[in-house]
């Protein structure tokens, strides 16, 4: 996964200003390869439509993707009758390197893209963008598996699509329904900050720059759409498949080890209601003690277990330390992570040994508890024993929260002059090619677009 690029700071989200005369507010690429006889048809559809119920200034790019046939004059022929269409060409296949090409060099505060077999019914097109424009939303999916949705394509691909989601869900926890809908929608300012981080440059793309744009906490607006099947796709099925499945384990190997610098990118964009400072109450408390909870009482659960293992075999202080100390080491690691979201290993023996002087305290109690029974009562009952024991757990936990939480966890964000200065972002605005300076093959040619204020027919 790239870690390398620093993302810019982003202004909070709100509804695009009104753009000079000209100035397309919305880019649609199509990315192409070898579409000689579908191409004509489909951007003239897509521009007769867009012209006839879009109500804003736009763009259709076509991205040749190295194509080896006539694809190339097709789009030439279309760039030059038809004042709204640009061309772009690769001379390397990907549909993730098209896209991050010439979304990097667009001047459109708004970017989409859609497949150019037209499946999806360009009617849901206005309702993909509208929540990009009015600032509600950072990017835009089109879901077929939207209750709503209405759907034909044959059992074999649907299999797949929903086999491929479930996978997405229960490896990545990822929400959105549809990572693989070639009908996506994102907004610039949000693209200049997210591709760089995105590695894929085939179709793993769509699905690595969600889950990147979803752990980051940004808003993606699904809509359900209408899809019929392109009978003559010449997508591989079984190559795309194990292409995803890689893609998949790569990023879910990086969002488990921590390689991925994600504490950069969470919520950028400053108009969070939860970034609001309220009175009286610590950022992240109720999260924190949610998760405090939630560890707490299987780390209880593992402690018993093991205390009743070590009981059979040794005495109640000896059974009670060895028990306290092995789950105190996996509620630290537990806590860490889960509750006080401290990633990678930086730090960890040191939250470690900190972990231990509570379990010490820990320790103290209970045993002290422990010692107390055994004065009362020479011979206690074992379920007596466990009842003091989770009685002195629980007056530990509170204690122990509090530890975590101001001492082995603290938040040295505003404390920290270094961290402060490491996660601020450069606030210095980006320009539409600065980004596509880096990834540009030298034979990338983007032919100009005609001013749109020059064409008569159009009042745009």
């Amino acid at each position: 996964m790239r870690t390398d690029s620093s993302p810019g700071t982003l202004p909070a989200r709100e509804h695009l200003p009104a753009a000079p005369a000209g100035t397309p507010v919305l880019d649609v690429v199509i990315p192409v390869y070898n579409e000689e006889k579908d191409l004509q048809p489909c951007v003239r559809r897509l521009h007769e439509h867009l012209e006839r119920t879009f109500p804003y200034a736009f763009r259709i790019t076509i991205a040749d993707n190295a194509s080896t046939d006539t694809t190339p004059q097709v789009a030439g022929r279309l760039a030059a009758e038809i004042p709204e269409v640009a061309t772009f060409r690769l001379e390397q296949k990907g549909r993730g390197r098209a896209l991050r090409a010439v979304w990097s060099a667009s001047d459109a505060p708004v970017l989409a893209y859609m497949d150019v077999d037209l499946s999806t019914d360009l009617n849901a097109l206005l309702p993909l963008v509208a929540p990009l424009i009015s600032g509600h939303s950072d990017l835009a999916i089109g879901s077929r598996l939207a209750r709503s949705s209405r759907v034909v394509r044959g059992p074999k691909r649907e299999f797949i699509s929903r086999v491929y989601n479930l996978i997405l869900r229960g490896s990545l926890q990822a929400r959105f329904s549809d990572a693989q809908c070639g009908f996506k929608a994102i907004r610039r300012d949000v693209a200049q900050v997210l591709l760089p981080l995105v590695e894929d440059t085939g179709w793993f793309f769509d699905t690595e720059m969600l889950v990147l744009a979803e752990r980051a906490g940004l808003r993606i607006h699904e809509v359900p759409v209408d899809w019929v099947d392109d009978p003559d796709s010449t997508v591989h099925i079984v190559k795309t498949a194990t292409d995803d499945l890689k893609g998949v384990w790569r990023v879910g190997r990086a969002l488990a080890t921590g390689s991925l610098a994600l504490d950069r990118l969470a919520r950028p964009f400053g108009d969070d209601p939860r970034d609001r400072d309220l009175v009286d109450v610590p950022k992240g408390l109720a999260r924190q003690l949610v998760g405090f909870c939630v560890v707490g009482g299987l780390s209880t659960l593992f402690y018993l277990l093991l205390y009743s293992g070590f009981r059979t075999v040794t005495g109640s202080q000896t059974a009670n330390a060895l028990a306290l100390l092995v789950s105190a080491i996996a509620n630290t690691a537990a806590n860490r992570r889960l509750t006080f979201g401290v990633r990678g290993r930086g730090g960890a023996v040191r939250h470690q040994a900190q972990g231990l002087v509570v379990f010490g305290i820990g320790l103290a109690l209970t045993s002290g508890s422990l010692a107390a029974l055994n004065a009362a009562t020479s011979e206690p009952a074992h379920s007596t024993e466990l009842a003091v024991l989770i009685a002195a757990n629980l007056a530990a936990t509170v204690l122990r929260f509090l530890l975590f939480r101001a001492w082995v966890f603290p938040d040295r964000r505003e404390d920290d002059p270094a961290r402060a200065a490491s996660s601020s972002y450069d606030t210095t605005p980006f320009r539409a090619g600065d980004v596509a300076d880096s990834w540009r093959d030298s034979t990338v040619q983007l032919l100009p677009v005609r001013p749109h204020d020059t064409d008569a027919r159009n009042s745009r």
